[in-house]
């Protein structure tokens, strides 16, 4: 039987991978087939005839933060034994950042409220469609705006997984790459939106590729060292 340190790496690849599963369909497949963000009446018309496929969307969101409470809680499990109050910090900064994203996520569900009562509403106000694509532009905001703490999680996580002895070194690392260079875009997207930085998305896989060891290796590691 697989003890606890183990068990809590699966769980941890597990969720990691139904987020990077989740995420991406709805970001660069369902919502670009129906937001216009130049166009607010086509967005409205779009997500009214589409309703069941942005609603798809919605909900791939709300898995992957469920899977971020999950892999929060699990990764608390498997460094705990590094050091117990740190780990704790850590699983905390993602919390954080999952109830920032889950409020961004009230946003686009008030778009679902505009166009179930579209009819009621138009007779008093001529600006519902832009209201909608508002909705949705608050959203991409507040949600970008929570990657401040899941950046600052990513540097603390790397931080911590570098000091576990039953960890490669390597993975800590690439974590706190990966952490910078979420920092470092979302300020790009607050103090300087006009620059264009796509090469720092190579910084991103970090955890990509802290998932897959979690799911080869991770599992069956033996961890010898106590938590403090």
């Amino acid at each position: 039987m697989r003890n606890e340190i183990q068990q809590a790496a699966l769980i941890s690849g597990i969720g990691i991978l139904v987020m990077v599963l989740s995420v991406p369909i709805a970001e660069f497949v369902i919502f670009p087939e129906l937001i216009d963000y130049n166009n607010a009446e086509n967005t409205f018309n779009s997500i009214t005839e589409n309703r069941v496929l942005f609603i798809t969307g919605i909900f791939l969101h709300l898995i992957t933060l469920i899977c971020d409470v999950v892999v929060a809680w699990s990764l608390y499990l498997f460094l705990r034994p590094v050091n117990r109050n740190f780990s704790l910090l850590v699983a905390l900064f993602r919390i954080v950042f999952a109830t920032i994203t889950l409020a961004a996520l009230l946003n686009l569900v008030s778009v679902l409220n505009l166009i179930q009562n579209s009819d009621y509403l138009t007779a008093f106000d001529h600006s519902l469609y832009s209201k909608a694509l508002l909705s949705v532009k608050n959203f991409n905001l507040q949600w970008s705006f929570a990657f401040t703490f899941f950046s600052i999680y990513l540097i603390l996580l790397g931080a911590l997984v570098y000091k576990a002895s039953y960890v490669p070194k390597i993975f800590g690392i690439l974590l706190v790459i990966a952490g910078l260079g979420y920092l470092i875009d979302t300020l790009r997207s607050f103090f300087f939106p006009a620059v264009t930085m796509d090469y720092i998305m190579i910084t991103f896989f970090g955890e990509l590729v802290f998932m897959f060891w979690l799911l080869i290796k991770g599992w069956r590691v033996q961890v010898l060292e106590d938590g403090s």
